[in-house]
């Protein structure tokens, strides 16, 4: 049907008579004004949603929230996170399951640690000069105030969640919870304390997992360092080297001048093959005087010597032997300059060192190294030197360096290397043994959150045994490894990633050496320097942490823990435990069984494991694995039956964000802009599983479709304008347009269902939306426009419309339910104003019936032949053949076959046109463009013979006069 303008002069406007859509749903959004009412509206929803499935006996699904971090607003990678677990929330509701979800936060660490520092130096108190109760307690009122501030911004993203009984690590009864869980590991044997290089950050002045390592370039100092041979053992062959060749040195190369003050022994590769090379000369022409001297002796790998004597200027030299390093004993290379270091270095034999570079010789150091420390513990050394102390300096015991800094932990240059690196050198030039140095941009271990380098450090950790073998019979790398295997992954390259890492990685460090957070809360027996087992003991620190926190645990006597044991025979641990075994606890107490002393107050139930567990894909190495290992430790399996990771959001350039670039996108922003469902729409389009990119271009992208459907959904509304059940007509009565769109909704409901409870978002929105582009607006609305508007309330082929259309809202309004919530609501409640939530309804069951492929195969016929009438009458407007389609009537020419598909069918109905010439037996399909010469309706503007048939109505068309007729008739009663 045309605009009215064209209508021709009558002496009737028939404007009135025509059924024009009809909806006080605007076309505009205003979503930043309305979501904020949605969600007042909606009130408790999730809690109405969980009693209502209950009440159906629904089965129950619980997806366990990883905690954000208590300690500022939220940025977008949380917005991408709870989205994500929003629309597995909502969809499992669709789906008709009951949905248990518990937002939770983590709340101990350094970066709260920090912050409250900073506020007490700003008032010009040190953290030394503030109580320990003090600064709990302050770290605590920020927490809560930031939980607060995150809470609202959830919601305000419209993330349905037990909000009420949120968790926190950092409530009395978490905290007492999380002792319990560190207790289970104490109480099996899987505890231990050993004193062993770790990962440890001068800085924060604690021990750091991998899990809270990140690396960064870095450029450090590398030293070529001569280790004098002063003898061999008796296990060396006779031809001994000392005794045949004089004074020679062993090579050693490495990046960390500062850790040979600690070195004890030489590693060297049982494989490789080295030789004893004599120098012969020196390049010339140099600026400054080289340390070698011809007739130096130097023992390298062969494969190596060429890069050493490039790096140490040596222009010529002569290989003199072959070497066999086992047995050889050196002198340290600072032994003449102080009797501290006057101890032998033996050559050790070491899996772990290759001829790839370097000098094919590893310098040792146990305390500053895990391959050095593992391999001084294989060779029967017991003793590990401790050289660096908590804040990176250089203990007062260490010969020529005491208290010299390794890395700067105080001033401007906090998380700068400090002046050890130095010293050591200009101590090895004095010594006569530094032959080289140079410098080396390569990836070094930062904390990832101070950012600043960290150094292995020898020092007292409390570890969990991954290979102590278990009541089970399995040890926990094995027990994991089989829980892993157990757990389905999304996407499925998940499961190798953490399956390496497991498979691989340490022992569990669990202590760290600060205050804020869970204590380790045990006794160590003085004497023999293990942990107290006593049930009653145990029970009373329990209950002091459930009334009091972990203040309880520092701040009163031990007698009150120890009953009849004599404090005096035991040592109180206050180190604090790691905040991923904090997170790692989390389904102990947030799911089932649940325990009013942690907090919750609600009787939804829950149930263990959690069928999700929803994070980044970094988790893996963080909350997964901690879940992993502290639910096999202590349950044998782990707390979750599936894993579903997603990427990392970055700019519209693929860049990473960061707010110095100025390229971030703050999601409370784009909410005031364009309304939350743009953004919710924004996650639902991108493959979460990969990085993600955003931006304006690509928000602009997002509100492009969001107008789509919204612009669907509200023709729907108008077109369905006081639609009435007794229009509803039997499948049977169905055009054949009509059972195809049919077919389309059952083809749909199969796939949004299957996409749903498979998690695959994308795969819901992108089908829908080509639908609603497709198969909606660009053939079915278009083709029926002109039986809505024209045809008589009560023509079949209307009321078919109409009911197909209302089985399209429904769905779509369910469909689309959790991807895009706020506006399924605001047009679900525009049609059905006391119809309840649109979110608490399931969706809608979709007729077999309905599924047609024959339909189907015919109009995928018809719409190619409809593509090539389209571009003939497009042509013709371009032309000004025609004004347009109505005007129009072509002539369709093509091969029988194709033009069987519309038998049956009005195919000017299709075509849009007044009417058209179908002729078979062609090849191609091929289309000419004619005036329709016949005249013009005036209600319906089509150009057909009938026109003026009716006396009553001499302008309009058969049809339009029976629609008028019926109009009239019904105005007049």
């Amino acid at each position: 049907m045309a605009d009215a303008s064209d209508s021709p002069a009558s002496g009737r406007d028939y404007r009135e008579t025509v059924f024009l859509p009809e909806t006080p749903f605007p076309m505009r959004g205003g979503l930043p004004q309305k979501e904020p009412a949605i969600i007042e509206a909606w009130g408790d929803l999730y809690g109405d949603l969980r009693k209502a499935r209950q009440a159906q006996g629904a089965p129950l699904f619980v997806l366990h929230d990883g905690p954000p971090y208590a300690n500022g607003d939220i940025h977008i990678g949380h917005a991408l996170n709870k989205t994500l677990k929003d629309f597995v929330v909502r969809s499992r509701f669709l789906l008709g399951h009951d949905v248990d979800f518990v937002p939770g936060w983590d709340c101990h660490g350094l970066p709260i640690e920090w912050k409250i520092e900073e506020q007490y130096r700003a008032k010009g108190r040190r953290k030394d000069e503030v109580s320990k109760a003090e600064f709990r307690a302050a770290c605590r009122e920020y927490a809560a105030g930031w939980i607060e501030v995150q809470k609202a911004q959830f919601a305000r993203l419209g993330i349905l969640g037990d909000w009420d009984n949120r968790y926190a690590t950092m409530d009395f009864g978490t905290e007492a919870a999380i002792v319990a869980e560190f207790h289970k590991f104490k109480n099996s044997g899987q505890l231990y304390r050993g004193s062993k290089p770790v990962m440890w950050s001068p800085v924060e002045r604690t021990a750091l997992a991998d899990a809270e390592i990140e690396y960064h370039d870095h450029v450090s100092p590398t030293v070529w360092v001569k280790f004098p041979v002063t003898g061999a053992t008796d296990s060396h062959p006779d031809d001994l080297l000392a005794f045949r060749h004089a004074n020679p040195s062993i090579v050693i190369w490495t990046t960390t001048p500062w850790t040979i003050p600690a070195n004890r022994a030489i590693s060297y590769g049982p494989e490789i093959a080295y030789g004893l090379y004599e120098v012969q000369s020196m390049e010339q022409g140099l600026e400054f005087e080289p340390w070698a001297k011809p007739g130096d002796r130097l023992i390298v790998a062969d494969k190596l010597a060429e890069d050493v004597f490039k790096a140490a200027k040596i222009a010529t030299w002569t290989r003199i032997d072959a070497i066999d390093p086992s047995g050889l004993e050196c002198a340290h290379p600072l032994a003449a300059l102080s009797p501290g270091f006057g101890f032998s270095v033996p050559l050790l034999s070491g899996d772990h060192v290759t001829d790839d570079a370097g000098t094919g010789f590893v310098h040792t150091a146990p305390g500053h190294g895990a391959d050095d420390y593992e391999v001084w513990k294989a060779h029967g050394h017991h003793e590990v030197p401790d050289t660096v102390d908590p804040d990176g300096a250089y203990y007062d015991h260490v010969p020529l360096f005491a208290g010299l800094k390794v890395l700067e932990t105080e001033g401007k240059k906090t998380g700068k290397f400090g002046p050890a690196n130095g010293a050591v050198m200009e101590k090895l030039i004095e010594a006569g043994n530094l032959l080289a140095r140079g410098r080396l941009e390569h990836s070094y271990p930062h904390s990832w959150r101070s950012r600043a380098p960290v150094i292995f450090r020898n020092t007292p950790q409390w570890f969990i045994r991954m290979d102590a073998t278990l009541k089970s019979g399995d040890t926990l790398r094995e027990t994991a490894l089989n829980a892993i295997d157990a757990t389905a992954f999304h996407p499925a390259a998940g499961r190798n990633r953490i399956r390496s890492m497991v498979e691989g990685r340490p022992d569990w460090l669990i202590s760290r050496q600060r205050a804020w957070g869970t204590p380790l809360a045990m006794f160590v027996d003085k004497q023999t320097g293990q942990p107290l087992h006593d049930p009653d003991v145990d029970a009373r620190i329990l209950a002091a942490v459930k009334e009091g926190g972990a203040d309880a645990w520092f701040d009163r006597p031990d007698a009150d823990f120890l009953g009849l044991h004599d404090p005096a025979k035991y040592e109180k641990i206050t180190d604090i435990l790691d905040v991923w075994f904090d997170s790692g606890c989390t389904h102990a107490f947030a799911l089932e069984p649940r325990d009013p002393a942690h907090g919750y107050t609600g009787d939804r139930p829950s149930h263990w494991p959690a069928d999700l567990y929803l994070e980044g894909s970094d988790q893996h190495r963080g909350w997964f694995q901690s879940n992993l290992l502290e639910g096999s430790g202590t349950r044998g399996r782990a707390p979750y039956r599936a894993v579903l990771t997603h990427g990392f959001t970055q700019d519209e350039n693929g860049e990473k964000m960061s707010k110095s670039k100025g390229n971030t996108v703050d999601p409370a922003t784009v909410i005031k802009e364009s309304g939350a469902d743009i953004l919710r729409l924004w996650v639902a389009l991108v493959d979460y599983a990969e990085d993600q990119r955003i931006g304006k271009q690509i928000l602009q992208t997002t509100v492009d479709a969001y107008r789509k459907l919204r612009n669907t959904v509200r023709y729907l509304l108008g077109a369905l304008s006081d639609f009435d059940e007794a229009e509803r007509i039997d499948y049977a009565e169905m055009p054949p347009l009509e059972q195809f769109i049919l077919h389309r909704l059952w083809e749909l409901d199969g796939q949004v269902r299957t996409a749903y409870a498979e998690y695959r978002f994308q795969d819901v929105v992108r089908p829908v939306l080509e639908f609603c582009a497709g198969d909606l607006s660009a053939l079915y609305f278009d083709i029926r426009k002109d039986s809505l508007y024209c045809d008589r309330p009560d023509a079949i082929r209307r009321r078919a419309a109409r009911t197909v259309m209302d089985a399209v809202f429904l769905r779509l309004t369910a469909w689309l339910a959790p991807l895009t919530p706020f506006t399924m609501e605001e047009a679900w409640g525009t049609r059905f104003p006391e119809g309840g939530s649109n979110c608490a309804r399931v969706i809608p069951e979709t007729p077999a019936q309905w599924a047609n492929a024959a339909e189907a195969a015919r109009w995928a016929k018809v719409q190619s032949v409809l593509e090539v009438v389209n571009d003939a009458l497009e042509a013709a407007r371009r032309e000004k053949t025609i004004g347009g389609a109505l005007d129009a009537w072509p002539t369709v020419t093509g091969s029988d076959e194709a033009l069987a598909a519309f038998d049956g069918l009005d195919a000017a109905e299709v075509f849009r046109t007044s009417g058209v010439e179908m002729i078979g037996g062609g090849d191609a399909v091929t289309v000419r463009i004619d005036l329709a010469d016949h005249p013009k309706c005036a209600r319906s503007w089509r150009r057909v013979p009938d026109v003026g048939s009716d006396p009553a109505y001499p302008d309009l068309s058969a049809r339009d006069a029976d629609a008028v007729r019926w109009w009239d008739s019904q105005r007049a009663s």
